[in-house]
C-alpha cells in the first residue's frame, strides 16, 4: 500500500486533517479527520510504501499494545483510508 499523492496531514485547530491538495483530488463533501494514533501512522509511511505488519509494529513501538490488536486495528484502519481514497 501506499499514500495517494496530494493528501496531506495538517493540524487545524488542534484537530488532525488530512487535506486534499491539487485540483484532481479537492472534494469538500468531506473532511478527513484522525485521532492521535492514526496521524502518527500516517506521519510515519506518507510518500512510501507499507503493510499492515508494518503499521502495527509502529503501534507497538509507541503505544502500549498488544501485535494482535495492533493488527486487526490497522487492518480496520487500512480498510477505511481505502474506502475513502487516501491510500492505493
Amino acid at each position: 500500500m501506499r499514500t495517494k499523492k496530494g493528501f496531506n496531514l495538517r493540524t487545524v485547530c488542534g484537530e488532525n486533517i488530512i487535506v486534499a491538495e491539487g485540483k484532481e483530488n479537492i472534494d469538500f463533501s468531506n473532511i478527513i479527520s484522525m485521532n492521535e494514533s492514526s496521524a502518527y501512522l500516517w506521519k510515519e509511511v506518507t510518500g512510501r510504501e507499507f503493510t499492515c505488519e508494518e503499521l502495527a509494529e509502529l503501534l507497538t513501538r509507541e503505544y502500549n499494545v498488544e501485535k494482535e490488536t495492533a493488527l486487526k486495528d490497522v487492518t480496520a484502519l487500512t480498510e477505511e483510508w481505502k474506502k475513502i481514497g487516501i491510500i492505493e
